[in-house]
């Protein structure tokens, strides 16, 4: 009896064991990543759209003021660039997604701006977290670089990312709470003309 009591104690142990492992080694529930496209109105409510994200939330990264205000940032008096910081689930998305979706949504070839906004604050990036995110944005540019697709080099920065500080309340799923402010902005900045004379038709945002 004592001896089948310590062999079940020993297969719980070892069963144990093995659970703590396979957890260990899961992904994460949860990771983020951040990029920078010109408005993070318009980027925000594009990352919204992609199956595996989590939240979206648009603010400022890459600047040298701390807790920069949206009058200083759109002045291009802090260094900080508009970003959107996108959370996802790994298990249903993962990074190399997230860099082959980002592409179609920007204008790569802008190196002051995106779009009708112009200035270092609005240019387009993507900031890296760690060895692993610099190396796959680094091959997802050259990538794209040495395609057929454009001729003239590719703008987009891959950066180092910093401190991320969240843009105000009241731009915060700005496209959801503010709809007719938002499509007005968005055509008249022509950003879908030109991202469909980039990448080719596609559905008005």
């Amino acid at each position: 009896m004592r001896l089948n009591t310590l062999r079940h104690m020993a297969l719980l142990i070892g069963l144990l064991g093995a659970g703590q492992s396979l957890a260990e080694s899961a992904p994460p529930a949860r990771a983020e990543a951040i990029f920078a496209g010109g408005c993070f109105w318009c980027l925000e409510k594009d990352f919204d759209q992609l199956d595996g994200v989590l939240s979206t939330t648009s603010g400022y990264i890459g600047g040298h003021l701390p807790n920069p205000t949206y009058e200083q940032v759109s002045a291009g008096n802090s260094g900080h660039i508009e970003a959107v910081r996108v959370e996802y689930d790994p298990q249903r998305l993962d990074y190399p997604k997230l860099l082959a979706y980002f592409w179609p949504n920007i204008d790569p070839l802008n190196a002051d701006g995106q779009f009708c906004d112009t200035g270092s604050q609005y240019r387009s990036a993507i900031f890296y977290a760690n060895d692993e995110e610099q190396r796959l944005a680094e091959a997802s540019r050259e990538t794209l670089q040495r395609s057929a697709r454009f001729t003239q080099p590719i703008a987009t920065e891959i950066l180092p990312a910093s401190t991320f500080y969240p843009a105000e309340d009241y731009h915060q799923d700005y496209a959801t709470r503010n709809p007719l402010r938002y499509h007005f902005y968005r055509q008249r900045c022509g950003r879908d003309a030109r991202l469909a004379e980039l990448w080719g038709s596609r559905p008005g945002r």
